[in-house]
C-alpha cells in the first residue's frame, strides 16, 4: 500500500469515528429522553469504544503518514527531520497539534461518569470535527476569509455529522416504539431528532454551497479534474441522502400509524448509513486533491 493510499484509509476512518462520536453522544446527551438514552448508550458501548480505538489509533498514525505522503515514501514516515518540520512548518502540523489535543480530551472524558460522559465526548469528538478545518482548503485564503472559510467548513461539518452520526442511534431507538414502557419516550426522541435534523440539512446544503463557492468558484462541471468529479458525485450522494430523510420524515414515519412494521423504516435508514460512508470516502480522498 503506497502512503496516499494509506493516508486517505486513515482519513476515513478518522472521520468516520469522530462523526459517530459527535451525532451519538450529541443525540443521547440533548435529544433523547432519559430512559432512551441509557437504553441507547448501553447498546453501543462497544461502538463508542471501538470509535475511541479508532480516533487514538487514526491520530497516532496522520502524522508519519502525512510526512511519508509530502517526503519520498515509507522512508520518511518515521524520520525525525521530516516529522519535524510537517509538524512546526505545514497547516497540516498545525492541525495534528489540534487533533492530538481533542483526542486527548476524549480519552479524558473516558473517565467521566453518568450522562455527563456522553457530553464530554460530544464536546470532544465536535473538537476533533472542527481541528479539520485547519488543514483543509481554507488554507488557500487569506486574512478575513481564511478565518470565515473555516467557521463555514466548522458548521458544514458538525451539522452534517450530527446528523449522520445520529443514524445509528436511531435505528436503535426504532425497536423502542413497540416497547409499550418506553414508546412515548422513543418518539419523543425521534420527534426531537426530526426536528433538530430538518435544522442540520438546511445548514449542511447552505454551508455546502458556501464552500463550493470558495473553493471552485462556480459549481464543479470540469469533470477533467479530479476533484470536481469527486466532489459532484460527493452533491449527488447528499442530494439522495436528503431526500430519503424526507421520505423516512414525511412518509414512512406517517404509515406506522396504518402499519406496524418497522421494516420499511430501519432499511431506508440503513441506507441513509451506507450513502454517509460513501460521502466520507470521497471526503478521504477529494481533501487531498487541488480544486481547480
Amino acid at each position: 500500500m503506497t502512503p496516499d493510499a494509506a493516508l486517505v484509509l486513515c482519513r476515513f476512518l478518522f472521520y468516520g469515528s469522530a462523526i459517530f462520536l459527535w451525532g451519538a453522544s450529541a443525540y443521547i446527551c440533548w435529544i433523547a429522553p432519559a430512559d432512551v438514552a441509557a437504553q441507547v448508550s448501553r447498546r453501543l458501548r462497544h461502538c463508542f469504544a471501538l470509535s475511541t480505538l479508532l480516533i487514538i489509533g487514526t491520530t497516532a498514525s496522520l502524522l508519519p503518514l502525512r510526512a511519508a505522503a509530502i517526503g519520498e515514501g515509507w522512508a520518511d514516515a518515521f524520520a525525525p527531520q521530516m516529522l519535524s518540520s510537517v509538524l512546526t512548518g505545514t497547516n497540516v502540523g498545525q492541525a495534528w497539534i489540534a487533533q492530538a489535543c481533542a483526542a486527548g480530551l476524549l480519552i479524558a472524558s473516558c473517565l467521566v461518569t453518568g450522562r455527563f460522559r456522553h457530553g464530554a465526548r460530544a464536546m470532544s469528538a465536535g473538537l476533533l470535527l472542527v481541528s479539520l478545518t485547519l488543514s483543509g482548503h481554507a488554507a488557500m485564503h487569506s486574512g478575513w476569509l481564511r478565518m470565515m472559510h473555516r467557521l463555514n467548513d466548522g458548521v458544514h461539518l458538525l451539522s452534517g455529522g450530527a446528523w449522520l452520526g445520529a443514524l445509528v442511534p436511531i435505528v436503535v431507538t426504532l425497536p423502542l416504539l413497540r416497547d409499550t414502557r418506553c414508546q412515548r419516550d422513543a418518539r419523543t426522541a425521534l420527534m426531537r431528532f426530526s426536528t433538530a435534523g430538518h435544522v442540520a440539512v438546511a445548514l449542511v446544503i447552505t454551508t455546502g454551497v458556501i464552500n463550493t463557492a470558495l473553493i471552485v468558484g462556480s459549481f464543479p462541471l470540469d469533470w477533467q479534474l479530479e476533484y470536481q468529479l469527486l466532489l459532484s458525485i460527493k452533491i449527488l450522494i447528499v442530494l439522495a441522502l436528503i431526500a430519503l430523510a424526507i421520505g423516512n420524515r414525511y412518509l414512512l414515519v406517517p404509515r406506522l400509524a396504518r402499519n406496524p412494521s418497522l421494516q420499511p423504516l430501519k432499511w431506508a435508514t440503513g441506507a441513509e448509513i451506507v450513502l454517509g460512508f460513501a460521502v466520507l470516502g470521497l471526503v478521504a480522498v477529494f481533501g487531498m486533491l487541488q480544486p481547480t
